[in-house]
């Protein structure tokens, strides 16, 4: 069997950062679980935003959240209206001030869960699965992407057994810890079932690594 390693969990402090900046000893599993919680319900209070990341930094009894989406309007709304609805739905929530700042995600073709997203639309819109991932996959490379990879699996057609399909261009390299790779997964509700959508974007090439010099021998 094959062991899958995240993406992301693979290059924590190399090039990525933690999701959720704090620590704690004594009350790990209660803020643990206000971070699901607060993610569940922003996911589903707004599904269509594009929402793609969602940090949490806590600093005493504040919770600093960072929303990353595509469509920053549909979150903000007319005057921050929607935005002062959200924040006090979420402290009804926790019990806690919550302070929300949103940022745009300028290149929505470069994250991986965007483009998973946007095939799973297209394939509850009843569009052929392989016309869905090689547009999305046409789409990523034009906006400047080094690779991009497509895995989809379950009931593909409305097949009677489920079997998975992998469409890859250009170059991503999973083992290379320097690589930007950016990793996605959704799932896509049809009615022969479930399907679920993977993608592995590397959006630019993995930085060099720094030249070693040898030693000069002494002179004769």
């Amino acid at each position: 069997m094959g062991h899958k390693v995240h993406p992301t969990g693979f290059r924590l402090g190399i090039i990525r950062d933690w999701q959720a900046k704090w620590y704690t000893d004594r009350y790990y599993s209660e803020f643990l679980l206000e971070d699901v919680k607060l993610r569940r319900a922003i996911r589903a209070k707004y599904p269509e935003a594009g929402i793609s990341l969602i940090e949490f930094d806590r600093q005493a009894k504040d919770v600093t959240i960072t929303l990353h989406t595509a469509r920053p309007g549909i979150v903000i709304g007319r005057g921050g209206q929607r935005v002062d609805e959200i924040r006090l739905y979420l402290e009804g929530l926790v019990n806690k001030r919550i302070r929300l700042n949103i940022q745009e995600i300028r290149q929505p073709e470069l994250d991986a869960y965007l483009v998973a997203r946007n095939i799973a639309e297209q394939m509850e819109r009843r569009i052929a699965y392989r016309r869905a991932m090689r547009q999305a996959i046409f789409r990523t490379m034009q906006a400047g992407a080094m690779g991009i990879k497509v895995s989809c699996a379950g009931r593909l057609g409305n097949s009677e057994i489920a079997r998975r399909q992998t469409i890859h261009q250009g170059r991503v390299p999973l083992h290379t810890l320097r690589a930007d790779i950016d990793y996605g997964f959704t799932e896509a509700a049809t009615q022969a079932g479930r399907i679920g959508i993977k993608v592995w974007v590397c959006a630019k090439k993995e930085e060099p690594e720094t030249e070693r010099k040898a030693p000069h021998a002494p002179n004769a």
